[in-house]
Parts: C-alpha cells; sequence; structure tokens
C-alpha cells in the first residue's frame, strides 16, 4: 500500500495534456525556487531550469506583475481599469491585447455563469471594503440587483472599450489568474518549460519535477471543517479555489466575506464555504471558482456537470461535493 493511501489523502490526478516532451524529467537540471510580495499578496515559484531558473523567475515574474498592475489594477490610479472606471459616459478606450483577452474572458464566463461571475462589479466591491477605497465604518446595505455586465461596450473588431456611464471593472476574480498564466508563458518563452507557478493561492504547473513527479498542490479547505487533506497533480493544468474566510471584512457588528451576489448587491451568506476548480488556464480556473462559489451548492455542481468542468465544493455543512469530471479524477 503506499504511504498516500495510508494517510487517506484526496489526491486527484488529471489526465496528461500537452506535449509529450512535457513529461520528460530534466533529470540534469537545477531545482530553484523564488517568492516575494505583488498585488497585495505572495508569490511563489518553483521548478527545474539550467542553473538560471531562479533570475529567469523573477524576471518572468516583474513582467507579468507591472502588466497587469499597469492595465488591471484597481488599486493603480493610472491603470487602464482605473481610468475606465472614472470615465465620463461615452469615452472610448482602445485596449491592449492583454486586457481585452482579460475582458473578453470575463464576459464569456458572465454569459456562460448568468451573471454568478460578474466583472462589473466595482461600485458594491468598493462598498463593501474590497477595492482601493477605505474600509467601511458601518455595515454597507445591499444594493440591490448590481449586475452590469450586460452594460460594457465592448468592441472586439476594433479592441475598444465605452463606458456607458457608472460602469466599474473588477479584475480581483481573475486578473491573478491571469498574471501566473502569463509568468508560466513567460517562462517557458525562457526555456524553463518545467516549473510550478502560485499567486495567492492560484497555481499553474507545467511539465513535472526532476524526479518525474507532478507537482503536487495542496487544497485548503475552510476552517472547522473535517475533510481529509486534499492534493492536485498539476502537470499542464491549473488550479484556483476560492473560500469564504479569505478577505474578509468587518464593521458595525457585522462581518462577510469577499464573494458578492450580483443579484443582490451583498456578500455572499449560507452559501459554499470553499470552490476549487481545474483548467487548462489559470484565469478561467480563477473566474469559475469565483462563480461557482456564487451559486447554491447543488446549482455549482450541475453547471460544472453540464461542461464537463473539474469542481471541488465544500457546502455549509462542510459535505465535500464533487463534479462527475473532478471524481473521475480521484
Amino acid at each position: 500500500m503506499t504511504a498516500l493511501a495510508e494517510a487517506a489523502i484526496d489526491v486527484a490526478v488529471p489526465p496528461m495534456v500537452g506535449r509529450p516532451q512535457s513529461f520528460v524529467p530534466f533529470a540534469d537540471g537545477v531545482d530553484f525556487a523564488v517568492e516575494g510580495e505583488a498585488i497585495g499578496t505572495r508569490w511563489r515559484i518553483v521548478g527545474v531550469a539550467d542553473g538560471d531558473g531562479a533570475s529567469h523567475a523573477r524576471r518572468c515574474m516583474a513582467r507579468a506583475i507591472a502588466l497587469v498592475t499597469a492595465q488591471m489594477s484597481q488599486w493603480n490610479p493610472d491603470s487602464l481599469l482605473s481610468r475606465f472606471n472614472r470615465a465620463d459616459p461615452g469615452t472610448r478606450f482602445a485596449m491592449p491585447p492583454q486586457f481585452a483577452l482579460v475582458l473578453d474572458c470575463a464576459l464569456n464566463i458572465a454569459r456562460a455563469t448568468g451573471g454568478a461571475f460578474d466583472p462589473a462589479l466595482g461600485r458594491v466591491s468598493e462598498a463593501w471594503g474590497f477595492g482601493a477605497a477605505p474600509p467601511p465604518v458601518t455595515m454597507p446595505a445591499a444594493a440591490g440587483d448590481a449586475s452590469r455586465w450586460r452594460a460594457i461596450l465592448f468592441d472586439a473588431q476594433s479592441d475598444t472599450i465605452v463606458q456607458p456611464g457608472g460602469v466599474a471593472l473588477d479584475f480581483s476574480a481573475i486578473a491573478k489568474g491571469y498574471a501566473v498564466d502569463l509568468a508560466s508563458i513567460l517562462l517557458c518563452r525562457a526555456g524553463v518549460t518545467h516549473h510550478l507557478v502560485e499567486i495567492g493561492g492560484e497555481l499553474r504547473g507545467c511539465g513535472v519535477r526532476r524526479d518525474g513527479q507532478p507537482w503536487w498542490a495542496g487544497i485548503e479547505d475552510a476552517p472547522g471543517i473535517d475533510a481529509p487533506p486534499a492534493r492536485v497533480a498539476l502537470s499542464n493544468w491549473s488550479l484556483a479555489t476560492s473560500g469564504d474566510w479569505h478577505r474578509r471584512r468587518s464593521a458595525g457588528g457585522g462581518d462577510w466575506s469577499h464573494t458578492i451576489a450580483p443579484t443582490t448587491g451583498a456578500p455572499m451568506r449560507g452559501g459554499s464555504r470553499a470552490a476549487s476548480v481545474l483548467h487548462r488556464d489559470c484565469m478561467q480556473a480563477d473566474a469559475l471558482a469565483t462563480a461557482i462559489m456564487a451559486m447554491p451548492p447543488d446549482a455549482a455542481v450541475a453547471f460544472a456537470d453540464a461542461r464537463n468542468l473539474p469542481a471541488r465544493v465544500t457546502d455549509a455543512g462542510g459535505t465535500i461535493r464533487y463534479s462527475a469530471a473532478w471524481r473521475a479524477m480521484l
């Protein structure tokens, strides 16, 4: 019996995808690990390279973070997102390809989830203390139906976006995943094809470790949940987890999580405690994990099953629910 079986660990192994050479270990390579802080969280890259892996990793992460901060950060007043949010109605902006890619993905996921993921909740998330504005000193009131993503005027032909008036974008549930993807792509271009990139709990693994094992990632579960430890093998896969214990705020005797329900304009209550999603792209895994957190647990699993999406959901009672695609990997 293996050590994993003896420990009763919840282990998911996605199918092997990618080029065959990506599963050939770099046995003569040198292990490296670098980490740091950026965009309000910690990042980490581990990998195998020819000796220059650490310097490549720092440079690639710096480029990815700089681009995301310049284009998509609501904490940077000069970012494209911030300038769009405060623009007058009718103002048109030319979008760089990276911003257009993230916005297009966000709108597609908004359509697929019926607005459970909404990239236009900027004003509501600010009001509840999850933006650049100072946190509230009293508990905010629910804003009612806050969904604004349908109002976004996005011209994919010319890569322009028009401010219709009063729309505030919030990419905090997708930009971090995109930064992971971008850092990973830059590493591959630099010849570091065996690596694991993590930014604030969102991960993307490429290739394998020097010993031929996949990059193993642990899944953090909600505090107080009596569940076996969970691990996922990430070789050319990404993992994102959203949980109700992260980025919490409190004021006026109230306490709330960062997952906003677009239909109420208030943080979710009594729904899922955690949601993890596997996808080839971390950008999509990031947004989909947020969307699934905003759905009732039964609806979340049904949504994942209808799209063959590997998802793991912890409901309010602590029960772990798996989509069919995730269960097939156990």
